[in-house]
C-alpha cells in the first residue's frame, strides 16, 4: 500500500506541475503585455485552458509512474478526466472547461484506475483496444464521477473551518491561515478552491498567500542540493505540490515551513498585507500573491509597500526558511537532503 501511494502521489505531483506551469510563468506577464500587443491573447487563452487537461495529465503520469502498457495509460488519463469535474454540461446542452476541477477527486479515480486495469491485466487479449477505454470509464470513471458531490462537499467544510479562522484576532489568523495553506497546497487539495469555496479575501487571503510562499521557497531551498536548479525553481514558479510524495511519505520535512508560515502569516495580520479569493492560492506562482498585494494596498507602489513586499514574500521567507533548514538538519538531525529527492525518471 506504501508503495501504491507513493507511486500515485508522484504521478499526481508531475500531471499538477506540469498542467500548472506555463500559466504561472507567463499569465501575470501576459496580463500586462495584452492591452499593448493584442496578439498575445491567444498565447494566455491557451495557458488558462491547458490548466483544465490537470485531470488527463494526472491520469497519464500516473499511469506512467505504474509502468502501464500505452491503451492503459490512456485509458487512466480518461477515467480521471470523467472523474475530475473538470468539464461541465450548461443549460443549454454544451460542455464547457470548469477550471482544474478537484484533484483529490481526480487522483481517487486514477487510483481506482490503475487498479482496475492492473485486474484486467492481459486478459482481454486482442479485444484490450477495443474494451480496456470503454471499460475504464464505465466502472473506475463513473464511480469517481459519482463521488465528486461528496468530494465538493468535503472542500466546502474545510473552507467553513477556514472562514471559521478569519474571525479570530488579525495576528493569530493570520498565523494559523498561512500554516493551514502551507499543509493544503502539499495535499490533494486545491488551495484555489477552498480559497474560492469561502470567497477568502483581505487580511486571510494575503495570510493564504505567504503560507504558500514559506512553502514553495523552503521547499526549493532544501531540495536544491538533492535534486537541480530547475527541479528546485518549480517549486516557486509552479507548485510545492511537487512534494505530495515525500511529504506524506514523512510529514517532518516541512516542519521549517511551516513555522516560517506562521511568522510570515502572523506579520500579515500586523502589516495589513491583503489578497482576493482568487490570488489566495498561488503565493509567487506568476508573481500573483505580491502583486495583488501591491494593488489594493493603499499608496500603490510606494516606497513602504514596495518594501513590505520585497521583504515578506521574497527576503523573509529565503531568510527564515536558510536558519530553520539548518537548524533542523544540521542542529536537530530531523531532515537530510535526501528526504526532497525527486524522481522524475
Amino acid at each position: 500500500m506504501k508503495d501504491f501511494i507513493s507511486k500515485l502521489l508522484t504521478g499526481m505531483s508531475i500531471g499538477i506541475v506540469v498542467a500548472l506551469i506555463p500559466n504561472a510563468l507567463l499569465g501575470e506577464m501576459l496580463k500586462l503585455l495584452i492591452p499593448h500587443f493584442p496578439i498575445l491573447q491567444p498565447i494566455f487563452d491557451i495557458t488558462v485552458y491547458l490548466m483544465s487537461m490537470l485531470s488527463i495529465l494526472i491520469g497519464v503520469m500516473v499511469g506512467m509512474t505504474f509502468k502501464l502498457t500505452p491503451i492503459q495509460t490512456a485509458s487512466v488519463g480518461l477515467a480521471a478526466m470523467v472523474g475530475s469535474g473538470a468539464i461541465t454540461k450548461t443549460a443549454d446542452g454544451l460542455f464547457a472547461l470548469s477550471g482544474i476541477g478537484v484533484v483529490l477527486n481526480t487522483g481517487i479515480t486514477a487510483a481506482l484506475a490503475v487498479l482496475f486495469v492492473k485486474f484486467i491485466g492481459d486478459k482481454l487479449k486482442a479485444y484490450a483496444i477495443l474494451l480496456i477505454p470503454t471499460l475504464t470509464i464505465l466502472f473506475p470513471g463513473l464511480i469517481g464521477y459519482n463521488l465528486l458531490p461528496f468530494m465538493k462537499k468535503s472542500t466546502g467544510l474545510l473552507g467553513d473551518g477556514i472562514a471559521y479562522l478569519t474571525t479570530l484576532q488579525p495576528v493569530v489568523m493570520g498565523a494559523v491561515i498561512a500554516v493551514a495553506f502551507c499543509l493544503i497546497i502539499l495535499s490533494p487539495i486545491s488551495t484555489v478552491g477552498v480559497a474560492t469555496v469561502i470567497m477568502l479575501s483581505g487580511i486571510g487571503s494575503g495570510a493564504a498567500n505567504l503560507g504558500i510562499v514559506a512553502t514553495g521557497v523552503g521547499l526549493a531551498i532544501a531540495s536544491y542540493k538533492a535534486n537541480n536548479l530547475g527541479t528546485a525553481l518549480a517549486h516557486v514558479l509552479g507548485s510545492p505540490k511537487i512534494q505530495m510524495r515525500n511529504f506524506f511519505m514523512k510529514p517532518k520535512i516541512v516542519f521549517p515551513m511551516i513555522i516560517t508560515a506562521a511568522i510570515l502569516g502572523g506579520l500579515a495580520g500586523a502589516l495589513n498585507i491583503q489578497g482576493t479569493p482568487m490570488s489566495a492560492g498561488f503565493g509567487l506562482s506568476g508573481l500573483i500573491g505580491p502583486l495583488n498585494y501591491i494593488n489594493l494596498a493603499e499608496g500603490g507602489w510606494n516606497l513602504e509597500n514596495t518594501a513590505i513586499m520585497l521583504s515578506t514574500f521574497l527576503i523573509l521567507p529565503i531568510a527564515l526558511n536558510i536558519g530553520l533548514i539548518y537548524l533542523f538538519s544540521r542542529k536537530l538531525k530531523m531532515i537530510k537532503a535526501q528526504d526532497y529527492k525527486l524522481d522524475f525518471e
